[in-house]
């Protein structure tokens, strides 16, 4: 697991066509901290790991993932639980949806 600042998704996000974002708050949070782009995957529910590798057909994809803010854990508990499965590249955008508005982005569709 690798942290990644605003300036490096946001390189990411215009490089990397295989990048999945995945906001890791439950649906009703997953409404109001969308990066544009990203898909939920509440990190509490069940077989976490399994439904991201669903989503993404292979654990070599580059995975960002992401909270509302550097003050919330959900991220970090979700870029380890990733880790232990076999991801190979597991981002963890700390700042969240909070930093990536803070910078002057949207959030929503």
């Amino acid at each position: 697991m690798q942290a990644i600042q605003t300036g490096d998704l946001k390189t990411l996000m215009s490089a990397e066509e295989n990048l999945m974002l995945v906001n890791t708050l439950d649906q009703e949070h997953f409404d109001k901290t969308r990066i544009p782009g990203a898909i939920n995957i509440p990190q509490s529910q069940d077989q976490f790991a399994e439904k991201v590798e669903a989503a993404t057909g292979d654990k070599s994809r580059p995975v960002v993932v992401y909270c509302a803010s550097a003050d919330c854990n959900s991220s970090t508990k979700a870029a380890k639980k990733l880790d232990a499965a076999g991801f190979s590249q597991v981002l963890d955008y700390e700042v969240g949806a909070k930093g990536w508005k803070d910078s002057g982005e949207s959030l929503g569709n």
